[in-house]
């Protein structure tokens, strides 16, 4: 019975950590979009929509259900306080004819919450990192947009997480 327990705590983590970046991709463009104060999102997502209550389904009425609360607190705040250091990564790495202000908003408001997780969150793998926002693109997008996700993160990754030795790659990759 403990096995099954743990093997249940297992598979759920991930699921909270995955419907956290959800909340943070919609959180920041409600604040975007409805010029809210970031803290003000924060506390109604937090006090309002992160979690499910009985007899709720899933995403109903946006609810996000078992959302790691610290890894969205944290994601969405590093997101807006870092915000055009985030900006400049994704306007380097994009056509000069596409400015960020012409991304779609639930696109930019996905890109730089993958970048903010991407230079702030300390112990999650780069991969990680992409596959999640990249799998969320897949539930907001049926076009190119997740194929541009992909080299988008793929290339900040590489800029904001390039390993300073050997040392540290191998590190990495064990």
């Amino acid at each position: 019975m403990n096995g099954a327990q743990d093997e249940d705590t297992t598979r759920q983590k991930p699921r909270s950590r995955t419907a956290s970046r959800v909340a943070v991709v919609q959180a920041l463009f409600q604040i975007e979009q409805g010029g809210d104060a970031p803290e003000t999102v924060i506390a109604q997502f937090v006090r309002h929509r992160l979690g499910t209550e009985p007899g709720t389904a899933e995403y109903e009425d946006g609810r996000v259900p078992e959302a790691d609360v610290q890894l969205f607190e944290q994601v969405t705040r590093v997101a807006v306080a870092r915000q055009e250091q985030v900006d400049a990564l994704i306007v380097g790495l994009l056509p000069t004819s596409w400015p960020v202000a012409r991304l779609d908003p639930v696109l930019r408001a996905l890109l730089r919450a993958a970048g903010a997780e991407l230079t702030a969150v300390e112990g999650v793998p780069t991969r990680v990192v992409i596959n999640e926002y990249l799998d969320i693109a897949h539930g907001f997008f049926s076009g190119d947009e997740p194929k541009m996700v992909n080299g988008v993160l793929d290339a900040m990754a590489r800029r904001l997480r390039e390993a300073p030795s050997a040392t540290a790659q191998e590190t990495d990759e064990a």
